[in-house]
Order: C-alpha cells, then structure tokens, then sequence
C-alpha cells in the first residue's frame, strides 16, 4: 500500500495500490468528497497506471489550480517514476 500526503485539497492523503503489471489494485481517499472520491476510486480498479494519469492530470477543482483526481494523478507519477520500470 502506498501513502501520498495531498496538497491544496479536501481530502487530506491518497492510499493506493499498483498490481505488478502497471494496473489499479485499489484507491483510497482519506477525508474529500466521499461519494465523488469513491466514484473516482472505482472506475480506475484495473485501469493502467498511465491511462488514468492521462485522464486525470490537470483537472481542477472549482478555482483551486489542483483536485484529488488530479493529487492522485500525481501520486501515480511519482510511484511510476520511483517504482516501475517502464
């Protein structure tokens, strides 16, 4: 399980999971809008890492220049650096 702290954002941290082959094991919101983080959280089960930082990097969250679609987006980035080898 992987922890990323967010920033500028209700939700207050991101759990997340990456199987071996690149895809979405599991996303959790700690604190944000519940049913929106959860909705978010479950279109992206088996999703591949790029495909949903693709399609959630930059989203934005009413006058905040970030959302926690696009925190997570973030965090895939930076496990993906860290921690794949593509």
């Amino acid at each position: 399980m992987e922890r990323y702290k967010t920033r500028g954002t209700c939700s207050q941290e991101i759990d997340f999971e990456v199987n071996p082959d690149g895809t979405i094991q599991s996303v959790k919101f700690i604190g944000g809008c519940s049913g929106n983080t959860q909705g978010v959280a479950a279109l992206l089960r088996g999703m591949d890492i790029d495909e949903a930082i693709r399609r959630l990097d930059g989203i934005r969250c009413g006058f905040r220049p970030t959302s926690c679609p696009d925190q997570l987006a973030q965090a895939l980035k930076r496990y993906r650096e860290e921690k794949l080898q593509r």
